[in-house]
């Protein structure tokens, strides 16, 4: 039983083969997936997607990359809809320094309501960190993140700064780059941080393991990183599933 963390079903590149994604999944043994919603368009297609399928659930918020865009309503939307039963996350948020698109301060600012949010609703938040490691972890202790806790998700750090992270009460979540042979950090990652601290995500339709490196990724490629980090770690793949799979229900609140 294999639970992905993090997808983007509600992504454009999924509109004419969903169902075989879907079904691929679940014959993967693929049970529960978190669809994650980072601006209007794609968090009311994650609300159509949690409505129509059981197994699916909800992550919801606005990404750095496109902090710049978000206006107050913005936000006072994303609370209105977090109270469906099927929204268990605020995110993604964060900060993301590789594009130029929202200047730092605002990305920083949005960054912080969004936690703000979180702590006022008592839920879990998925972070996005592309090349703001320190500011990130700053943001975190100074807003109290640990309240809520949360998500490294797609975790690409130190196995030092994942330790810290999981000191303040989060996850971390490997997705596709663990199964790369060049892929140092990720691996070391997977054997020092410990099984019930781990998370297993795709991300798709981004980042597909290896072997389908560059390649639309989809769910039912997460049995790949489940694989990497057994052996990594010296476990079995059933163990990994196990733990991974009641870490992010115990994460999300997932019954």
């Amino acid at each position: 039983m294999l639970f992905d963390t993090h997808v983007h079903l509600n992504d454009e590149q999924f509109n004419n083969d969903l169902e075989e994604v879907i079904n691929r999944a679940k014959d993967a043994g693929v049970e529960y997936m978190v669809v994650v919603g980072f601006d209007r368009k794609t968090i009311t297609r994650a609300m159509q997607l949690i409505e129509k399928y059981e197994f699916l659930y909800a992550s919801i918020g606005w990404h750095p990359v496109d902090a710049i865009d978000m206006t107050e309503e913005d936000l006072i939307w994303i609370e209105e809809t977090a109270e469906h039963p099927k929204v268990v996350a605020l995110g993604e948020m964060g900060l993301d320094y590789h594009w130029d698109k929202s200047p730092k301060h605002i990305q920083q600012d949005v960054f912080r309501k969004q936690i703000r949010l979180a702590k006022k609703l008592k839920m879990p938040i998925v972070i996005h960190n592309r090349d703001a490691t320190q500011d990130i972890i700053q943001i975190m202790k100074q807003e109290n993140a640990h309240e809520v806790g949360g998500i490294m998700h797609c975790f690409s750090g130190s196995a030092e700064i994942a330790k810290e992270c999981v000191d303040l009460n989060f996850y971390i979540s490997l997705g596709g780059p663990v199964t790369f042979k060049n892929a140092k950090k990720p691996k070391e990652v997977a054997v020092h941080i410990p099984i019930n601290r781990l998370l297993i995500e795709t991300d798709c339709p981004y980042l597909a393991p290896h072997p389908y490196r560059g390649k639309r990724n989809e769910p039912a490629f997460v049995k790949l990183v489940a694989e990497e980090i057994a052996e990594l770690k010296g476990l079995s793949l059933e163990e990994v599933a196990q733990t991974t799979t009641a870490n992010a229900k115990k994460v999300f609140g997932i019954e």
